[in-house]
């Protein structure tokens, strides 16, 4: 089977952020407030076709969620719009296993303004 969504590893994504990837975390708010990739930007799964014009055109946007099963569907989303979206391989999950820094908590300016979930 050949998957038309390109993943990449932990360690690929670590350097791809060190030089101006833009890396989006389509979890939860509770989860990513529990531990996130320090520059993800929490996007929930249901919010990511509302941020689609956001995205950059010209560069790769790293998708990630706990264990790369949410992220693999957005990023095949966003490549069916002509974003180039790549899946984070194991996610959040496989970062914090590689011993990579992660931060709990959530920034200001992170939580989409947008995300008025009503469960």
């Amino acid at each position: 089977m050949n998957d038309p969504v390109p993943g990449i590893g932990v360690a690929e994504l670590g350097t791809a952020l060190r030089v101006g990837g833009i890396l989006i975390d389509v979890r939860e708010p509770d989860e990513y407030v529990q531990a996130h990739v320090g520059s993800a930007r929490l996007v929930p799964l249901q919010n990511v076709p509302q941020v689609m014009a956001e995205l950059p055109g010209d560069a790769p946007v790293y998708v990630i969620c706990l264990s790369g099963g949410r992220s693999h569907h957005a990023a095949s989303f966003l490549r069916s719009q002509g974003i180039d979206a790549v899946n984070v391989l194991g996610g959040t999950a496989a970062w914090m296993r590689a011993g990579l820094p992660y931060v709990s908590g959530s920034d200001p300016g992170e939580l989409e303004a947008s995300d008025t979930d009503q469960r």
